[in-house]
């Protein structure tokens, strides 16, 4: 007589491999996520999540809500620093004082003929668009951008850890983090070439 057939929640938990045993048999178990494990193959999947210059698949796929769906508040939009300091801001703002106080004939009129409310220097345009501008952070190439991404500032210095994190760590306060050797060994991460001076003196 044969065995009866197993109920189907545990032929299904058969077919798939558990997380713990798919993190010992791949090279890169760093990779390794809880649903990658219900795939049919495993571990050509974390071998194609290894591969060079590869994409991860967003987070939010696997989320209930869409995606940028938050109901934030939005600031104002500011101009530049670079753009603030020509004035333009203010020329804009005496114009539109101007123009409160115009009747609809007059209004009308300006469309029709404007007249120029100031005039900018061109040297202070120069210096502000060749000179003076800032470039903007960019996404980087496999970043995915979320909401209040552009918020986030790096408050901290580099190479200067706190005692929280000195204790966290056990370090003591003379002694230099553990990737402090590497760092002068190989070089500096390329966001931080111009810190080589404090590496060497940490």
């Amino acid at each position: 007589m044969s065995k009866p057939r197993p109920p189907k929640s545990v032929r299904t938990k058969q077919q798939f491999v558990a997380v713990a045993k798919l993190k010992l048999a791949v090279a890169h178990p760093e990779l390794v996520e809880f649903h990658d494990a219900n795939s049919r193959e495993p571990e050509l999947l974390i071998e194609l999540k290894s591969m060079k210059n590869a994409v991860p698949i967003p987070q939010h796929w696997c989320q209930r809500k869409r995606f940028l769906s938050g109901r934030r508040e939005k600031e104002a939009y500011r101009l530049p620093d670079y753009i603030e300091a020509t004035g333009v801001g203010q020329l804009r703002q005496a114009y539109l004082d101007q123009e409160q106080d115009l009747k609809m004939k007059q209004k009308m009129r300006e469309k029709m003929r404007p007249k120029t409310v100031g005039c900018i220097d061109y040297q202070i345009l120069y210096d502000a668009f060749f000179k003076n501008q800032k470039k903007e952070k960019m996404t980087q190439f496999g970043e995915l951008y979320f909401d209040g991404k552009d918020e986030q500032k790096y408050t901290g210095t580099p190479f200067k850890l706190s005692s929280q994190l000195r204790e966290a760590l056990g370090i003591g306060e003379t002694q230099t983090p553990p990737w402090a050797d590497a760092m002068r060994t190989y070089g500096p991460p390329p966001a931080y070439t111009d810190l080589i001076a404090e590496l060497n003196n940490s």
